[in-house]
């Protein structure tokens, strides 16, 4: 059975554009929360002996301590995560004192990153985002050297390039709104998920496009939108069937993985979902857009 997807292009990109645009408002307006790794600051972990306090007392406890704004996650049944600015060691001792009148515990954990530090691993961060990217373009520009007709190899590069965006806008304006609403915090596997997020979109935008090319090359049909909707219907049980292969160990991470791996596997979830969409029905369709566009013009 053939779907005639290419065909409702136009409705493609209203959502996408949809999303996109709350995105982009989200990351104005509220921008994104970061935690130690990226603004410097001082962690403690602990392990109580018996239940653990709830957030509400251990926040009475420390107002008076003059912490600014304490970030306390919750680690398993009986750990702790307590994230402040940068304190002494002074100040580290009064935390452990006033914390131990609730409730005894064992510090495991106790270290602070510099803002200077910080302010280092956002910049490579991003900068390694951007190398990729930039890797991305050249890779399908040569991958798809051969092509020239109707389009050029860099523009099957620069609609990858555009795809890819809008996979890591989505899941930057979907961070943003939970850094807001929800307090959740952008660190480093944060990061890490992005640069996988990449790599596993340009994957399945690839697959199409090759099947494109490859049918580009068999047939010299003048009818591109249907040889691209064609593409797109030889691979859409693979791309359908490889992305649920990866979201179900992932919700499984996010449900009962832990604190530690609950976000980072949601960004997954949301940044491998977009790029789903965005391979089969915006990519392709850029295409087909991109080809009119050139005919109209000559």
């Amino acid at each position: 059975m053939r779907l005639t997807l290419i065909k409702y292009r136009r409705w493609h990109y209203i959502f996408a554009l949809i999303l996109a645009a709350v995105s982009i408002y989200s990351l104005i307006v509220f921008g994104l929360k970061p935690s130690i790794d990226f603004v410097g600051g001082s962690v403690l972990e602990m392990q109580f002996k018996d239940a653990r306090p709830s957030n509400q007392l251990l926040q009475e406890k420390l107002k008076d301590l003059n912490l600014g704004d304490i970030t306390l996650q919750p680690v398993g049944e009986k750990d702790l995560s307590i994230k402040t600015k940068d304190i002494d060691e002074n100040t580290h001792q009064q935390i452990l004192t006033q914390i131990n009148t609730l409730a005894p515990f064992t510090e495991t954990k106790f270290e602070s990153i510099g803002p200077t530090i910080g302010k280092e691993l956002s910049q490579g961060a991003w900068k390694l985002i951007v190398l990729s990217l930039l890797a991305i373009l050249i890779y399908i520009a040569i991958a798809f050297s051969k092509v020239q007709r109707p389009l050029s190899s860099w523009q099957y590069g620069l609609i990858s390039i555009l795809a890819l965006f809008f996979n890591l806008l989505v899941t930057l304006g979907a961070f943003s709104l939970l850094g807001k609403f929800y307090q959740v915090e952008v660190n480093i596997p944060f990061i890490v998920a992005l640069l996988t997020i990449i790599g596993y979109s340009i994957n399945d935008t690839v697959v199409v496009f090759d099947r494109t090319r490859e049918n580009l090359l068999k047939h010299r049909s003048d009818d591109f939108e249907q040889l691209v909707n064609d593409s797109v219907n030889q691979t859409l049980s693979r791309s359908i069937n490889t992305v649920l292969t990866v979201l179900f160990p992932l919700v499984t991470i996010y449900f009962i993985g832990g604190d530690t791996l609950k976000y980072f596997a949601l960004a997954l979830i949301i940044g491998i979902s977009c790029g789903a969409y965005s391979s089969i029905f915006i990519a392709s369709s850029l295409l087909v857009t991109w080809e009119k566009l050139k005919r109209h013009k000559k």
